[in-house]
C-alpha cells in the first residue's frame, strides 16, 4: 500500500456530476484536489437521468421557487458553456380535461418563462392541436388545446467527463476506478485509502478536508470509519426510462392520472426516450433495473396521448437508476424535494461535507 506524502486542500469521493464539478470549481480557485470515483466517471446517477438541462416545471406545484429559478438561471449559462452537448428543445404539453386545468398550465409557464430571466431560448406559445403540426401524433380530436415552451437537452454522462477533465487541466488528480475503503484521521489530516477495482492496489492520501460526493452510496462512505454519527438521511428514489424506435420529431411532455408527468424526447437520431417513474427503492444501487411493472406504467402514460401505441414489446432497451434524494420525509417519492442538502461535520475538528440530493441543472451552483 502506498501512502503518499502530499497533503490535498481536499479530498473527493465520487465522480458524479456533483464531485466533479466540486473538483473543477475548487481547482479553479487553486486549491489541491484529489478524487476518487470506485466506477467509471459518471456511472451512477448522473448517467441515469432523463437527459435535460431544465427548470423543472413541476417543482412549482411543490412551491420550489428558489430550485426553479437558480435551475431556470443555469440552464442558459449552461447551454453558453457547452453548445456542442447542450441544445435547445421545445416541449409540446397537451391539455388534459379533468387534470390541471388550462389556467394552471399557463399561469406555470408564465412563471417558468419569467422567474430565471429567460434571455436567449423562445417563450411560452399556445397552441391548437388539432391545426398545428405538433397535434398530429395526438389521437385525433382527444386534445385540442396545449402549450409549448423551452428546456434544453444534454448529453449528461459527457457533460460529467468533460468537467473532470477541465478538473484535471486545472491540476487536480482524478482516479477511476478506485473505491474508497476507509476514512479515517490522523496526524490532524484526513487519510483517505483507495483500492483499484482491477488491480486490487492500494493507496492513502491525506487531505485537509473531505466531500462525500457518493450519491446513493452517501451513507455507506459515513460508515467506513469517518467518525459521524449523520443526522441526515438519504432517500433512494429509483426512475426507470425506456427507448423506442423514434416516434415523431418533436418532445412532449404528457400529464398522468397520478399527478406524475412523462417525458417522451427525440433522442440519439433514431429513437425515442421515454420517462421517468419515481418509486422509492430498497437495495444495492448498483443493481437497479426498470420493472415490468415500471415499463406497462410508461407505456400507458404515452397510449392515453399518442396514436401510434406503444407497447413493452416496442422497448428497444431500457435504463434506471437510483436518485439520492434528501429524505423531507414527504409521503410520496413524488414530492420528495429535488433541492440539495448539506450536511457539514467536523469530527476531530476536521471538516467533512455530505452532499444530499441535487440536479444536473444545479450541479455549478451546487
Amino acid at each position: 500500500m502506498r501512502l503518499l506524502e502530499r497533503i490535498y486542500d481536499l479530498a473527493i469521493i465520487g465522480g458524479g456530476v456533483n464531485g466533479c464539478g466540486i473538483a473543477r470549481d475548487a481547482a479553479g480557485r487553486g486549491n489541491s484536489v484529489f478524487l476518487c470515483e470506485m466506477n467509471d466517471l459518471a456511472s451512477g446517477t448522473s448517467s441515469w437521468s432523463t437527459k435535460l438541462v431544465h427548470g423543472g416545471l413541476r417543482y412549482l406545484e411543490y412551491y420550489e421557487f428558489r430550485l426553479v429559478r437558480e435551475a431556470l438561471i443555469e440552464r442558459e449559462i449552461l447551454w453558453q458553456i457547452a453548445p456542442h452537448i447542450i441544445r435547445p428543445l421545445r416541449f409540446v404539453l397537451p391539455h388534459h380535461a379533468g387534470l390541471r386545468p388550462a389556467w394552471l398550465l399557463r399561469l406555470g409557464l408564465f412563471l417558468y418563462d419569467h422567474l430565471g430571466g429567460r434571455k436567449l431560448l423562445p417563450p411560452t406559445r399556445s397552441v391548437n392541436l388539432r391545426h398545428d403540426e405538433v397535434g398530429r401524433p395526438l389521437i385525433a380530436g382527444r386534445y385540442s388545446k396545449g402549450f409549448e415552451y423551452s428546456d434544453c437537452f444534454v448529453d449528461d454522462a459527457r457533460l460529467v467527463v468533460l468537467t473532470a477533465r477541465d478538473a484535471a487541466d486545472r491540476g487536480a488528480v482524478i482516479r477511476t476506478r478506485a473505491r474508497a475503503t476507509e476514512i479515517r484521521q490522523d496526524g490532524g489530516v484526513w487519510l483517505v485509502t483507495t483500492e483499484n477495482t482491477q488491480t486490487g492496489e492500494r493507496e492513502t492520501i491525506k487531505a485537509r478536508a473531505l466531500v462525500n460526493a457518493a450519491g446513493p452510496w452517501v451513507e455507506q462512505v459515513l460508515a467506513s470509519g469517518a467518525g459521524v454519527n449523520a443526522k441526515a438521511k438519504v432517500r433512494l428514489v429509483q426512475g426507470s426510462h425506456i427507448v423506442v424506435r423514434k416516434l415523431y420529431d418533436h418532445a412532449y411532455i404528457f400529464q398522468n392520472a397520478d399527478g406524475r408527468i412523462i417525458f417522451a424526447i427525440p433522442y440519439q437520431q433514431d429513437f425515442t426516450l421515454i420517462g421517468t417513474t419515481d418509486r422509492d427503492y430498497q437495495g444495492d444501487p448498483a443493481k437497479v433495473k426498470a420493472t415490468d411493472e415500471e415499463i406497462a406504467y410508461l407505456c400507458a402514460a404515452l397510449g392515453e396521448y399518442i396514436a401510434k401505441p406503444v407497447t413493452p414489446a416496442d422497448v428497444v432497451w431500457s435504463y434506471s437508476g437510483v436518485r439520492p434524494l434528501y429524505d423531507d420525509g414527504a409521503s410520496e417519492a413524488k414530492a420528495a424535494t429535488r433541492d440539495y442538502v448539506f450536511e457539514l461535520d467536523t469530527p476531530g475538528g476536521l471538516p467533512l461535507l455530505s452532499i444530499y440530493g441535487g440536479k444536473i441543472t444545479t450541479y455549478r451552483r451546487l
